[in-house]
């Protein structure tokens, strides 16, 4: 089992599986708008695309697998386990969970020959959050160390506290662009040219600078270091006209990390 606690595990489970029930009926009425409400059966774009399964039992698969993805979305807001092998090993069964859940969703509306792209996104998410989750613990160990005094004080520019986020930075804004330049369509880039520089990018950008300001105070290595990463991206993925993305970044972390530093100020100031 995944969890200690399984009955915690369960309500976790149930109440994301619920979830995951309620985005997929508001996807349908976003692009279907009525069809909800007419009584029509006809919800094809929303719970089965492409699918040669008949409509009713296509939509009751999609409704199942939407559930099942909302459920494992949920149980991962528990900690896995308090040992470093326990946590790898239950890590990997539930990216096979949702990747099994992931490629049937896949199968069930487009075709075999997409699973590779969608699992690709699928690894580039669940690396990000657990990379993000990582330097989160690993910042929290660091600060318990400081207060008991077992450790130095802060180093020049914070380049130490900056070091756990290096990994971070290097998926948002190399790999990550990298990865999904593999599967964009070469004549409209909606992937790396609209999703990943409009959204992911700035918004990745802005929270991660904002946990990192959080836990260590301003750190000004960090956004540099993000502009750097999406800088060595562009002669892979784009052309100098992304350049200007650079500064992108550079605004969202640097806006990111005075934002957490006013939190983290505000918050000490209350205790």
């Amino acid at each position: 089992m995944l969890f200690s606690d399984k009955r915690q595990a369960a309500k976790r489970g149930l109440a994301g599986g619920v979830l995951g029930l309620a985005g997929c009926l508001l996807l349908a009425f976003l692009t279907q708008p009525g069809a909800l409400f007419t009584g029509s059966l006809r919800l094809d774009f929303t719970f089965c695309y492409n699918s040669q399964v008949p409509e009713t039992l296509g939509a009751a698969l999609g409704l199942l697998l939407w559930f099942a993805f909302g459920a494992e979305i949920g149980v991962a807001t528990l900690p896995f386990a308090d040992d470093g092998p326990a946590l790898v090993r239950r890590t990997f069964l539930h990216f096979a969970a949702m990747a099994a859940t992931l490629s049937l969703w896949v199968l069930l509306n487009f075709q075999a020959a997409q699973i590779p792209f969608f699992l690709l996104l699928l690894a580039l998410v669940y690396l990000l959050i657990w990379l993000g989750r990582w330097v989160g613990w690993y910042a929290e160990v660091a600060a318990i160390r400081e207060r008991l005094g077992l450790s130095p004080g802060p180093s020049p520019l914070k380049w130490k506290e900056t070091l756990p986020y290096v990994p971070l930075a290097l998926l948002l804004c190399f790999l990550l662009p990298a990865g999904l330049s593999l599967f964009d369509a070469p004549d409209v880039p909606v992937l790396t040219g609209l999703v990943y520089l409009y959204l992911l990018l700035p918004v990745g950008s802005f929270c991660s600078g904002l946990s990192l300001a959080r836990r260590k105070g301003f750190c000004p290595l960090y956004p540099p270091l993000c502009a750097l990463c999406f800088l060595a991206a562009v002669p892979l993925v784009y052309n100098t006209s992304a350049l200007s993305f650079c500064a992108v970044t550079l605004c969202a972390a640097g806006l990111g990390e005075l934002t957490g530093w006013l939190l983290a100020r505000r918050r000490g100031k209350r205790k």
